[in-house]
């Protein structure tokens, strides 16, 4: 697997390569096309030259101009070559120079140039030039006009060595400079990525160099690029979560361990107690009850520990039916009715009959009778528990509210955290343990709802409970 770097660095030579390639041929085409056009320009204005000379006395044809004073007709080395036909086909005339080998014939419109390449007499690359023409002529019909005689072809020649040399040498002036171009784009890509990637260095460093017991580092590179910075930002918030995430962990261990010594200490002191002197049957069943409903309690404790354990892990197997919601909160209530009567609470079910959903009747009783005796632990002697529902789409709310509430509303917003109670002083450790309202947002969550707990003027301790209309199960089991 490519390292990012390289990956940069070969993307970027790639491109470079592509470019390259493409502005060379680019040149070199336009170069060339400029080169071959020149040098055909000339070809053709020495064409139109011998053409201009050319005059037809009657099946006589005679050159005005001395090619003797035309040099590149006459040099030893790579001379040039033309030669003429008549509309027979027969040579009329050519070159000192051409011997008596012929030239190419080429033959175009009238008047047109028609341009070919061919090989010269010594062998070598040439390009030629064919022209089709009427010469003038000295014979004049009775108007005096000159009659129109026959056409002729002219066809010049050059060698094209020197051309030659100057497209191959484009070529690999083209060609020395891409390979001198994408060596010194290889070493500034490597510096500029080198230089680009330093900050994920920077980050990685400082990373390592976060120890296990101190979460609370965070990465503090001042001059991060844009591109970075979402990186830098999203480490730091998932070091924040496992900073609190270490913090809770050892809040609760700390909070386990104090829920436990009361009434660890409680059955120590009581047997300890019992055993200083023998005792008759009534008072050893009155002991022992006692040990059993702590051991009872603290029973209970672990269960809800297990239980919110399972359901962070999605260990739980969900049975979704079809539930009303009111008949489930007057079962769920029954439980608590008796203490409710003692202590004069007056309890109002205000849930629509007809509201239903469908989710898993064995879990949401137990999240709802958590809601209830919650409230009957903490509403006010004389005071009002109610419950009601609401459904708006693919969602119900279904809250419970008591009265008697002493929390502020930052406490109310720590009710979820599991062993938080808002007496401090854990007076009452080993019979409220604070896990109830931990194990109810558990549930709900697990049911795919959301849950929420305010307080309202009046001392009002509301709890909502957001639950979809179906219920679509996706825990593990």
């Amino acid at each position: 697997m490519y390292s990012l770097r390289t990956r940069l660095i070969v993307s970027i030579i790639s491109a470079m390569l592509l470019l390259l390639t493409v502005f060379s041929l680019v040149v070199y085409t336009v170069i060339r096309r400029a080169l071959i056009s020149q040098f055909d320009a000339s070809l053709a204005s020495t064409a139109r030259i011998l053409a201009a000379s050319v005059e037809l006395d009657g099946d006589e044809i005679d050159l005005e101009v001395d090619v003797q004073q035309m040099p590149e007709f006459q040099r030893p080395d790579r001379p040039a070559y033309y030669q003429l036909w008549r509309d027979d086909g027969t040579v009329a005339a050519r070159s000192p120079s051409l011997g008596n080998d012929d030239l190419l014939h080429l033959e175009g419109p009238l008047g047109a140039p028609v341009f070919g390449a061919l090989q010269t007499r010594n062998g070598l690359p040439g390009r030629a030039v064919g022209l089709r023409f009427r010469p003038r002529s000295d014979v004049l019909d009775r108007s005096q006009q000159p009659i129109e005689q026959q056409t002729l072809t002219l066809v010049v020649a050059r060698d094209a060595t020197e051309l030659r040399y100057q497209l191959r040498f484009l070529r690999w002036l083209l060609l020395i400079a891409s390979a001198g171009t994408i060596i010194l784009s290889f070493l500034v890509a490597a510096f500029v990525v080198r230089q680009g990637l330093n900050p994920l260095n920077c980050i990685a460093a400082e990373i390592a160099a976060i120890r296990e017991d101190d979460l609370a580092t965070r990465i503090g590179i001042p001059s991060v690029p844009a591109e970075i910075l979402p990186i830098k930002n999203r480490l730091n918030d998932l070091l924040s979560r496992l900073e609190d995430a270490f913090k809770r962990e050892r809040r609760i261990t700390s909070d386990v361990a104090h829920e436990l010594r009361t009434p660890l200490a409680g059955i120590r002191s009581t047997i300890e107690v019992t055993l200083q002197r023998a005792r008759d049957t009534t008072e050893y069943q009155t002991v022992l009850s006692e040990c059993l409903a702590i051991v009872e309690s603290m029973q209970t404790m672990v269960n809800n520990l297990l239980m919110i354990a399972r359901l962070d892990a999605r260990q739980i197997t969900f049975r979704r039916a079809r539930i009303k919601l009111a008949e489930l909160v007057s079962s769920c209530w029954r439980s608590f009715s008796d203490r409710a009567l003692e202590r004069e609470i007056v309890f109002d079910n205000r849930i629509p009959a007809e509201m239903t959903c469908e989710s898993d009747p064995e879990n949401l009783s137990t999240a709802l009778s958590n809601l209830l005796n919650n409230a009957v632990e903490y509403t006010n002697k004389g005071g009002q528990i109610w419950t009601t529902g609401r459904q708006v789409p693919d969602t119900i709310e279904i809250t419970v509210a008591n009265t008697g509430c002493k929390l502020t509303s930052e406490q109310a917003s720590q009710v979820f955290d599991c062993f938080w109670r808002g007496d401090s002083s854990r007076k009452d450790a080993g019979v409220h343990c604070g896990l109830g309202l931990a194990l109810v947002q558990r549930i709900v969550r697990t049911l795919g709802g959301s849950t929420s707990a305010d307080v309202q003027t009046g001392g009002i301790f509301t709890v909502r409970l957001i639950l979809p209309v179906i219920q679509e199960p996706h825990s593990i089991q």
